[in-house]
């Protein structure tokens, strides 16, 4: 499989349960003890918008 594929692949696991997204910036805030709360806020919504968006690239324009 290419990393085209993988990306993909993950995506699509991503898009049918974004809860995963929300549990992993939970755990990250949890071990930096909310530090960076806001960034990994923001990473996470971008994860989401990015699963959600399809084959699209977060980076390039709509």
């Amino acid at each position: 499989m290419d990393i085209k594929g993988l990306i993909n692949k993950g995506k699509d696991a991503l898009s049918k349960n974004t809860k995963v997204i929300d549990q992993g910036a939970d755990a990250v805030n949890k071990a930096t003890k909310g530090k960076y709360a806001s960034q990994v806020r923001m990473g996470a919504d971008a994860a989401r918008k990015f699963a959600q968006d399809g084959n699209k690239n977060p980076d390039q324009p709509k």
